[in-house]
């Protein structure tokens, strides 16, 4: 007697229900890839998936059903229902590819229309072509719903072949890693390592052996790449110091030449403010003058001066809510204040990709931690709806607090906060939202306030709205902004102002002659003008690396570009062989990103010309052929040797 199976929705039946079931499961199990059935043209869902939520694919397909991914209920509810005329908010493409058809602008009514708009490159309309392994993702904004503007994010998939050299690259290296700690042991080969002495040997170590096996094995191959001394402006072009090291990498000496004008990809120069130049560093210099370079006191003692006042009554201004404080640096603006806000009993959800000084800022509180998906929503809502209904581990008493905490722009992945939906979130579940806008601010938004403005959001729907100075205004040190009460609390309580020296006097005429420049009080349209630069900058520079065959990822209109690299040889190779073309460029590894996702990151400036980006561009596209990284599935023409020309890239059909 034989057992029928059928899908629901498929009516297949027996072997071939059995084959794809078996198909699906191969799917699953293999971490990072994407496996689809043709009976729904759903995905099955990957095993422990990375970035599940930037595709808006389905978690799981099992006989038919479907659990959409795409939105939580609370955005469902906000946005009309779920959706927008397809059933689960998912859409069937040709060779069973998912779009997401979450149409948030009126689509147009054409195929030619819709070329038209594809051709205007300001992000209104985007594709994104990939292999059969991939989902191809057409994302828009939200104009009448959430969204106030275009959304567009890409993460491509690790190609399978890449992912597997990369391990195997990292398992050769590790297997003569301890060769040479073998020839070391034994004085066949040199050792620079600090030893213990033999009366310490037993000491308890200071950090764990794998950590100081891999630094010693496979960081000092590509040390060169970082710590670089420059001896200029750090601004759009730099100097640099040449060294060179005789013993790999160890130590290093100079070798009394300069490297001149090497255009600088890697600062977080967004606006250009980073200048010894023009009116910020005017008034920092007159300041300078009156009321020299440090205060040597703390605000609550003597060091609180009226510029500071001034300063913190402007960022108050410029965010757009009722009063805000500073803090002399950034990374602790988060470690210090966070430990003041939550406690015992309290609950942090945090986003699995946020930066280490929330992480810290988040142990340092004593608060119970629980990490969500990178911008997913659907998992958020998860945690927040477990917390309600368990309370508190052992005793399940309410939560005191529930605070999430969440970045504006993630400074390794490039992407956006899907502000908006955590906002609907934190309003459904009564929590309270942290927003850390180091990279956001001054980078987004029509006149540069963030990602609350470009999604065209209230401020008072953010409990804590944090930043940096450090980036977009050229300065050093952060803010937070918020209710009276709030600021009020922690001028008593954060550890940061109690304790830190008040900031530099210089520094806070440069914080506020930059960000009066950006809301165009100092009477020019200067600052304007650098927030629409930037913009076009960031559109044209990821729009060219995705012509000429790169992965990169994050959002569209994100000025921190990831490009992949993945094998741990190409991360030297890449920063060694763009400075030899006068291109300065970070590069980035394990354990700053996963261990098969090293990358590049550019970071592009306002005062980065057309022709800065199209030498940096070219560099890279040669860089890319010659290291044999241009990993994108694209279909696209050879390599650019010429300045970009728009019949160069062969547009795919739909």
């Amino acid at each position: 007697m034989g057992v029928d199976f059928r899908y629901a929705a498929g009516g297949i039946s027996g072997s071939w229900s059995l084959r794809w079931w078996l198909l699906g499961c191969w799917g699953f199990l293999w971490e990072g890839r994407s496996c689809y059935c043709p009976v729904t043209a759903l995905p099955i869902a990957h095993h422990r998936p990375r970035f599940p939520h930037a595709l808006h694919v389905c978690d799981r397909t099992r006989f038919g059903s479907k659990t959409s991914m795409t939105e939580s209920s609370a955005i469902r509810e906000a946005n009309g229902g779920p959706g927008h005329g397809a059933a689960n908010g998912l859409k069937v493409g040709r060779n069973g590819w998912v779009k997401n058809q979450k149409h948030h602008h009126k689509k147009p009514s054409s195929c030619a229309e819709e070329k038209n708009l594809l051709r205007l490159g300001e992000g209104v309309f985007r594709r994104e072509f990939r292999s059969h392994s991939n989902i191809s993702v057409h994302h828009s904004a939200c104009n009448g719903g959430l969204y106030s503007r275009p959304f567009y994010e890409s993460f491509e998939e690790t190609p399978m072949l890449v992912a597997v050299l990369t391990y195997m690259g990292y398992g050769i290296l590790t297997i003569f890693g301890y060769l040479r700690d073998f020839m070391r042991q034994w004085k066949i080969e040199k050792c620079h390592i600090a030893r213990e002495r033999e009366e310490q040997k037993d000491f308890v170590p200071l950090y764990q052996d794998f950590e100081n096996f891999y630094t010693r094995n496979l960081y000092m191959r590509i040390r060169d790449n970082w710590n670089r001394p420059i001896c200029s402006v750090p601004g759009d072009k730099m100097d640099l110091v040449e060294r060179v090291s005789y013993d790999y990498n160890w130590t290093f000496g100079y070798t009394g030449r300069v490297v001149k004008d090497v255009i600088n990809m890697g600062s977080y120069n967004y606006l250009g403010f980073a200048e010894n130049t023009g009116s910020c560093a005017e008034a920092a210099a007159e300041v300078t003058v009156k009321y020299g370079v440090g205060v040597s006191s703390t605000r609550q003692e003597m060091g609180n001066l009226d510029r500071h006042e001034e300063m913190e009554k402007l960022v108050a201004r410029f965010l757009g809510v009722e009063s805000a404080m500073a803090f002399g640096m950034g990374f602790a603006t988060n470690s210090m204040n966070i430990p003041a806000l939550t406690g015992k009993g309290c609950l942090i959800l945090s986003d699995e990709l946020n930066h280490a000084s929330l992480v810290l800022g988040a142990r340092l509180s004593g608060s119970t931690i629980r990490v969500f998906k990178h911008n997913n929503m659907q998992s958020l809502e998860k945690l927040l709806r477990d917390a309600i209904v368990h309370g508190q581990p052992r005793t399940h008493r309410p939560w005191k607090k529930i605070l999430i905490l969440v970045e504006g722009i993630y400074s390794m992945e490039g992407s956006i906060i899907r502000l908006p939906e955590v906002i609907a979130l934190k309003k459904k579940y009564k929590a309270y939202l942290y927003l850390d806008e180091a990279h956001s601010i001054g980078a987004l938004g029509p006149s540069g306030r963030g990602v609350v403005e470009y999604f065209g959001l209230d401020p008072t729907d953010v409990d804590i709205m944090m930043g940096t100075f450090t980036k977009s205004f050229g300065a050093a040190g952060g803010y937070i902004g918020g209710k009276k009460e709030l600021i009020d609390y922690l001028r008593s309580h954060s550890h940061s102002a109690v304790y830190a020296t008040s900031m530099s006097p210089p520094v806070v005429e440069q914080i506020i002659t930059s960000m009066k420049c950006i809301m165009g009080e100092d009477g020019t349209t200067i600052g304007r003008e650098r927030v629409q630069q930037l913009a076009e900058n960031t559109v044209y520079f990821r729009r060219r690396l995705r012509e000429i065959g790169f992965i990169i990822y994050g959002n569209n209109d994100s000025p921190v570009v990831p490009l992949m690299l993945y094998l741990p040889a190409k991360i030297g190779a890449f920063g060694r062989e763009m400075l030899k073309r006068n291109i300065g460029v970070v590069v980035v590894g394990f354990p700053a990103t996963p261990i098969i996702e090293s990358r590049a990151r550019f970071c592009v400036s306002a005062s980065h010309t057309k022709e800065m980006l199209d030498q940096a561009l070219n560099a890279i596209s040669e860089v890319g052929d010659l290291l044999q990284v241009k990993y994108s599935r694209h279909r696209i023409l050879p390599a650019l040797d010429r300045p970009f020309d728009e019949s160069t890239y062969e547009e795919c059909e739909d």
